[in-house]
């Protein structure tokens, strides 16, 4: 070879394939009978509400670990008790005809 440019190297595809080109209706139907037929054959699981209530409890903690996200969570509902304070007791003073 007379070219002196190296080869190239294979770069990782950003175009959508299969399952991802799809439109969400697309997926979405795909998905119910993949659901249907797995309660047809007797394979899907259905979360009882002991199962549920742990799950539930495991989001919980997985996400209270992360403190900047539970003070950002906390100041956000304080600044939303605090505005709404506001807004009745502006009410309370004009004779609560606003809205």
């Amino acid at each position: 070879m007379t070219d002196s440019t190296p080869p190239k190297s294979p770069e990782k595809s950003s175009s959508k394939r299969g399952f991802a080109a799809m439109d969400a209706e697309q997926q979405r139907a795909i998905a119910s009978r993949g659901g249907q037929a797995a309660h047809q054959k007797g394979t899907a699981h259905e979360f009882n509400s002991e199962e549920a209530r742990r799950a539930g409890q495991k989001g919980g903690e997985a996400v209270s670990r992360d403190r900047a996200h539970m003070s950002a969570i906390g100041r956000k509902g304080g600044e939303s008790r605090q505005s709404a304070n506001r807004l009745n007791k502006q009410q309370a003073a004009s004779g609560g005809n606003e809205q």
